[in-house]
């Protein structure tokens, strides 16, 4: 029943796409078709980071790309670090002007995955009960597969564009994208000098019982990751000492453990749970459309934490201890013991003054704290051209509400916000809650009915985005 029903959604919504668009868009068919054995290829490419290896990736879209008569290009950070873009470009108005062009960037790298905790084969691409498994079948090669098909067949029609659009694939974003899209913005800022949209990771259409609701990323929390490095005097084991540097580092991350911060509900977190209001049970719909007051309720936030931690991330600052490190033998108390925190901050936050505050917690002059990785905060606006369009789409495609979200975790957007390009987190998918189990965890996977309907969702936005009028 229910494949029937979404394969009657994706031919009315394939019809509609045809008769809004001309009749180039006829052929959009076989772009749509090839979506699924090219995202079965490329789970099988194993761009795994660490290492990352991205460059076999680079080989894999750069046959598809050639395959198409696509002209591309592609470079590395590093050896086998490797990134590709490509570029559909504008055709000029009477006056010799285009608008800012767009950029569809996505990762080639994955996390890694235990493959004994797998159904499947994490890098087999196979597929079962209408899904795809495979690791980066959500995060981010599905993604890149879809805007792949949605450029090639844009190229196809040959209709004229009244702004660029780029096809971007980068390294290492799994890791911070240093290797990757910072690498590129930092090396090669030719690339980006008349971009002015890009879509990205970081959103999407979620099912909920009482509709559809597409969800746009346009902020992040802002990622701090942080060292903290007790010292004391080494020994042997077998005679214990008062106070060691595990010890410390032990008492010092119990008070960070212990610690919560601040709630500080933030306008663009705010206007999030607000949208998301309609969508919720009866026992919390009041509280997402009021968040702010629903906050300083502590019972409430325990609830939410328990829950649904992703939303309660969002309320307030947070840090998990990830990585610990001591001693190289069960017999020696090391000088040095060390933990690594994963803090994400609110788009408000000043980092260095969350450092001091970390600091007056901890209360340990034996402990220093060293940032290992840090950004800056941006928010993209919504009253814009890209915005409207999207919102469009939504209602013709899903009949749904957009809103604008918070990511909890960061992507390669970052990068771009600083330079002053609009970002969106937007991938034209439909999820239902269970389906997002998968990413960066056991058995990940995406439906054929996402992959194919994806397709034309986005080449009917870049259409309407990007073709001249």
């Amino acid at each position: 029943m229910t494949k029937r029903k979404s394969s009657f959604f994706f031919c009315g919504a394939l019809l509609l796409l045809m008769t809004s668009m001309p009749s180039r868009a006829m052929d959009l068919e076989p772009y749509v078709q090839q979506a699924v054995p090219n995202l079965v290829g490329y789970l099988q490419v194993d761009t795994i980071n660490p290492p990352g290896n991205e460059s076999r990736g680079v080989v894999y879209l750069s046959t598809l790309l050639d395959k198409a008569g696509i002209a591309h290009e592609s470079i590395e950070s590093a050896p086998g670090r490797g990134n590709l873009w490509a570029k559909l470009p504008a055709t000029p108005d009477a006056e010799g002007k285009t608008l800012p062009a767009l950029v569809l960037l996505h990762h080639i790298d994955v996390v890694p995955a235990n493959a004994a905790h797998w159904s499947v084969d994490p890098l087999s691409g196979e597929q079962r009960d209408g899904y795809i498994y495979g690791r980066g079948a959500i995060d981010t090669k599905g993604l890149g597969i879809v805007q792949l098909q949605a450029f090639l067949a844009l190229a196809a029609s040959k209709q004229p564009l009244s702004r660029d659009v780029w096809y971007m694939a980068t390294a290492d974003e799994e890791a911070g994208g240093f290797f990757g899209a910072g690498w590129l913005v930092e090396n090669r800022p030719d690339l980006f000098a008349g971009v002015g949209y890009l879509l990205n990771e970081g959103g999407s259409g979620r099912r909920f019982e009482q509709g559809v609701a597409v969800m746009v990323e346009v902020t992040q929390k802002v990622p701090l990751w942080l060292r903290m490095t007790a010292s004391g005097r080494p020994g042997h084991g077998s005679a214990p000492q008062v106070t060691t540097s595990v010890t410390r580092l032990i008492r010092g991350l119990e008070r960070v453990r212990q610690t919560e911060f601040p709630v500080n509900v933030v306008p663009a977190v705010a206007a999030m749970f607000e949208g998301l209001a309609p969508y919720q049970d009866a026992s919390n719909r009041s509280q997402y459309a009021g968040i702010a007051q629903a906050a300083n309720d502590s019972n409430y936030l325990l609830g939410l934490r328990l829950q649904n931690p992703g939303a309660h991330a969002l309320l307030r600052n947070t840090c998990s201890i990830t990585r610990l490190s001591g001693s190289s033998k069960i017999n020696v108390v090391p000088a040095e013991a060390s933990a690594e925190l994963d803090c994400r901050l609110l788009p408000d936050q000043n980092p260095q003054q969350f450092l001091v505050e970390l600091s007056q917690i901890i209360n340990d002059d034996q402990i220093f704290i060293e940032k290992i990785m840090g950004f800056t905060p941006a928010t993209s606006r919504t009253d814009t051209p890209l915005y409207r369009v999207i919102a469009k789409v939504a209602e013709e495609q899903h009949g749904a509400e957009l809103i604008p979200t918070v990511a909890g975790g960061f992507t390669d957007s970052h990068f771009f916000r600083d330079l002053g390009i609009t970002s969106y987190g937007y991938s034209p998918f439909v999820f239902a809650p269970a389906e997002f189990t998968g990413v960066h965890g056991n058995n990940e996977r995406i439906s054929v009915d996402n992959v194919t309907q994806g397709v034309a969702t986005l080449y009917q936005l870049l259409t309407e985005f990007a073709v001249r009028q």
